[in-house]
């Protein structure tokens, strides 16, 4: 199948490497500084989003954030340019929920369906194919294009109409970042207190304790490794719209907003490119310690 791709970074390269490993042809756009390298794999290029969507009936996009999708496709030279009656977009960018549904029903005007189908699993996850999708939209549309998106997945799970995927990113990117600073505290607490950081994280990852996040950051955190797999600017980006969301919903939020100012605190310390794990640094600050093995 013919697809287009418009976003080819740290997470948006591997998937589409994944999706040309999978069999199916893409388009991707010119101007990525990443466009060669697929290019290299066999995939096709164009000018233009709008010149994506007038030869490939499905579109992807993995952008920073809502302003950059909606300039994808709704903006000049767009995609909604150059769609037709029965084009599907698939954003699995982490946007703003009424951002999604806003982009949603301009596609609609034109006969184009969209899913929002956020990602979480960061960039490791993208190269092996295992990311998890969280997916909006309507439900047909949905089952037609599943198989595309399990060429990228090790899940991908439907939770209800547009912007819905978003609002489960949100609630994802909540648990991590809250489980990231549990996990700081504990092992800046073992540190300080004279207690192998190490020692204590293998005790108790195989108890209640344990997470899937705690085995990805702790051994960065004790490592001092802290390359990017997904940045703090990001981050904080996620939870200005969870924030947001929040905010319009009625619900408080009390230990994300206090997540959120750790992370605001360590990107002024000049870690904002760096891996979400280095919110470590915030707690050794305070603490006046620093984790290793």
């Amino acid at each position: 199948m013919k697809i287009g791709f418009v976003g080819l970074g740290i997470m948006g390269k591997p998937m589409a490497k994944n999706l040309l490993k999978a069999g199916h042809e893409l388009i991707v756009l010119n101007k990525n500084k990443n466009a060669g390298e697929l290019k290299e794999l066999g995939a096709e290029s164009a000018e233009t989003p709008a010149e994506i969507a007038s030869k490939a009936k499905t579109v992807i996009t993995m952008l920073p954030n809502s302003p950059e999708v909606k300039e994808v496709a709704l903006g000049k030279n767009g995609l909604i340019e150059g769609a037709t009656e029965g084009s599907v977009l698939i954003d699995m960018s982490s946007i703003a929920p009424l951002a999604s549904r806003e982009i949603a029903e301009a596609l609609s005007k034109k006969g184009a369906e969209m899913l929002d189908a956020p990602v979480s699993g960061g960039e490791p996850k993208a190269i092996e194919g295992t990311i998890a999708v969280m997916v909006g939209g309507k439900k047909e549309v949905f089952d037609a294009n599943y198989d595309i998106m399990m060429a990228m997945a090790g899940s991908v799970v439907y939770v209800g109409e547009i912007g819905a995927g978003n609002i489960a990113k949100l609630c994802n990117q909540i648990v991590v970042a809250l489980n990231i600073a549990a996990v700081s505290e504990a092992l800046v607490l073992a540190q300080k207190a004279g207690v192998s950081p190490d020692l204590v994280y293998k005790a108790i990852r195989g108890g209640l304790a344990g997470s899937t996040v705690m085995d990805a950051k702790a051994p960065m955190m004790m490592d001092r490794n802290f390359a990017p797999g997904f940045r703090i600017e990001l981050h904080i980006k996620d939870m200005s719209n969870v924030l947001e969301t929040s905010r319009k919903v009625g619900v408080p939020l009390p230990l994300a907003s206090q997540v959120m100012e750790i992370m605001q605190a360590i990107k002024q310390d000049g870690c904002d490119v760096e891996d979400h794990s280095s919110i470590v640094k915030f707690y050794e600050k305070i603490a006046n310690t620093e984790v290793s093995r």
